[in-house]
């Protein structure tokens, strides 16, 4: 049902809703959390979730590195940290819809899906994570992706550990091709490194033939997805990256080379030993690479 401390994670966000709500929001929230757990609490699901962002405004949480810690204990991954208050709120209601029965729990939920503007859908897309019945979502997330609004595509690919947990290689590969031709940060995608795949790689280096003959700028992040999968075929590729006039290019190539088993990467990145040094010695990583 649930794959994490479910009761300790609506605990820490109840903790810390009450830090930015006055008492009359939170004993709304209350109120309505039971209204929502009860058996037949679907009419009072969607109310709720639609009126909420009026009660509880759109603050921004910022939590410090103990807090994110705590969160990290619990659910791997998982982060509230810089998101709107109402997105916290939404999340903790959702965490008080019953779950005994399967088929109820996902309608209710698919339900709000169905009928959600832009900023319920984000919300509702960044609480994937801690959802009951994981797998359910899978669907889902993938349409999610092919989404053309930015803050949905925000929820679904920073700090939101479900895609890479549970999305197929090909629903995987076309959430981080949409993060590359909408501008995304990479660095914000959990499991872009751990899931990089042969076939993404291939993909990625024809993208970048394609930006080069239309003399447009590759992003340099690319690379970090090739470099495992460096070969005679892409090879050259990364040279004319690694020898470009661009520092930021420069380096993102050389990252990409320590990444390969490709015998002539290694001696290409040999013959600069100052960033090779700087590599190895974790001066230069990709969260330094701009794009």
């Amino acid at each position: 049902m649930y794959n994490y401390d479910f009761n300790g994670l609506k605990g820490v966000l109840s903790s810390e809703m009450k830090q930015h709500l006055g008492d009359e929001e939170y004993e709304w929230l209350g109120k309505n959390a039971a209204l929502v757990s009860s058996e037949d609490g679907a009419s009072n699901l969607n109310l709720s979730f639609s009126l909420l962002p009026r009660k509880t405004g759109s603050a921004i949480i910022r939590q410090d590195e103990l807090q994110r810690d705590e969160l990290e204990m619990i659910r791997s991954g998982f982060s509230v940290d810089k998101w709107p208050l109402h997105r916290l709120c939404r999340t903790w209601l959702l965490l008080h819809v019953s779950a005994e029965e399967k088929d109820n729990y996902c309608g209710k939920i698919e339900t709000l899906f169905a009928n959600a503007e832009m900023n319920e859908l984000a919300d509702l897309y960044a609480s994937l994570s801690v959802l009951a019945f994981p797998k359910f979502w899978i669907d889902r997330c993938a349409e999610g992706v092919r989404s053309n609004m930015g803050v949905v595509l925000d929820a679904i690919m920073y700090e939101n550990p479900y895609p890479s947990e549970y999305l197929d290689e090909a629903a995987w590969n076309q959430l981080v091709l949409k993060a590359f031709f909408t501008a995304k940060d990479p660095n914000r995608i959990i499991g872009i490194d751990e899931r990089a795949n042969e076939h993404l790689a291939s993909t990625l280096v024809d993208y970048a033939h394609e930006r080069w003959a239309a003399d447009r700028h590759v992003n340099n992040q690319l690379w970090r997805l090739v470099g495992p999968f460096i070969d005679e075929r892409n090879f050259e590729d990364l040279k004319k990256v690694f020898h470009s006039d661009d520092e930021h290019s420069r380096n993102a190539a050389a990252l990409s080379l320590t990444q390969s088993s490709f015998e002539p990467a290694h001696r290409l990145l040999d013959a600069s030993p100052e960033l090779k040094n700087d590599i190895d010695n974790k001066k230069l990583k990709w969260i330094d690479v701009k794009p």
